[in-house]
Order: structure tokens, then C-alpha cells, then sequence
């Protein structure tokens, strides 16, 4: 029998995460005071360029992001020098990186995890474990919105369109949609 990962379910409130931020500090969800939504947008690490190219549209895209309510943060289970190596070298100069994600807290969030495999496209070297990425919206009140969750590194939801999305969302009151549990 192989491990069951956990789906997390709309409407219902989400586990607590706390993490430790690259450049210091520590970010707590249940710190967070959104207008709409937290954004947690997990990537694999450092080692991935989809991850940078990711990352480096959502930095581009912050300030629309906040305009709206929403407040993004990145989130691995890197190191703190390899998430640091992330936000200086990809430019995340308004992005928060948290860090540090243990493998239960990938469990408890319900990501797909995997193994390291050698050097990267990057030329960097892939950890013993990372997670893959995945994309939440959670109210204020803690309670999951949205979920988008990966088991590759392509295929991620595009963050134009979540802008576009989250407007019409927030104007129309429009529920979660998925909350129907066994």
C-alpha cells in the first residue's frame, strides 16, 4: 500500500504554515489579513527554471495582484541559501520566499513530492527531496477558494488569467466551487 496523499476540500479552513523567509523574518497564514486571498504559489526550488520563469511573472505582476486584494508569497522546501539564491538571482525583490516546507507540511497541503535526480537545467543540483508546485488561494478566514496541484513542472495555472479570474470571482461573490465531500 503506497501513501494517500491528502486533498485538501473548498470551504473548509486549510492547515496552519509557518515558515521562515529568505532575507529574514518568519510568515505565518494565520498572520495574514487579506483584503480577498493569500496566494501560495509553491515551486520546486532553485534547481527549476519553469519555477523561475514562474516566479519571475508573478513578481512582475505583484503590485496588480495587491490592487486587487490578493497577497502572493512563494513558498519551497529549500534551504535558506537556496532560497535566497532564488529571490537575488530572480529578481523577487517584492515577492515573499518562504522556506524550509517539511515534507510533512507537503502531506498536510496535499503536494506531490519528489526525488532529486542530479543537475538541473540550470546547472544546479537538485535536492534529495523538493516538492512539486502547486497554486492556493485561501481566504481570510482560512478556508481554501482555489487549488491547483502539480505532480509536474509544466501546467501551471497562468497568472494573467488568475488576475482576470479572481476580479470576476470577487465581483460576482462567487463561491468555491469543489466543496462537496465523500
Amino acid at each position: 500500500m503506497g501513501l494517500t496523499r491528502r486533498q485538501l476540500i473548498p470551504r473548509q479552513r486549510v492547515p496552519d504554515l509557518s515558515l521562515p523567509l529568505a532575507g529574514g523574518g518568519h510568515w505565518r497564514l494565520s498572520d495574514q489579513k487579506p483584503k480577498h486571498f493569500t496566494m501560495l504559489a509553491f515551486y520546486r526550488g532553485v534547481h527549476c527554471s519553469v519555477c523561475r520563469d514562474y516566479l519571475c511573472h508573478l513578481q512582475s505582476m505583484h503590485a496588480e495582484f495587491c490592487k486587487r486584494g490578493v497577497t502572493p508569497i512563494a513558498i519551497s522546501a529549500d534551504t535558506a541559501e537556496r532560497a535566497s539564491s532564488a529571490e537575488a538571482s530572480w529578481g523577487l525583490k517584492d515577492l515573499c520566499v518562504a522556506y524550509g516546507l517539511s515534507l510533512q507540511q507537503a502531506r498536510d497541503w496535499g503536494l506531490y513530492v519528489s526525488c532529486g535526480a542530479g543537475v538541473s537545467s540550470l546547472g544546479i543540483e537538485e535536492p534529495p527531496m523538493f516538492i512539486e508546485p502547486a497554486l492556493f488561494l485561501i481566504r481570510p478566514d482560512r478556508t481554501l477558494y482555489y487549488a491547483s496541484v502539480q505532480s509536474m513542472p509544466f501546467g501551471r495555472p497562468c497568472f494573467d488569467e488568475m488576475l482576470r479570474a479572481i476580479e470576476k470571482a470577487v465581483a460576482r461573490d462567487y463561491p468555491a466551487r469543489g466543496e462537496v465531500a465523500e
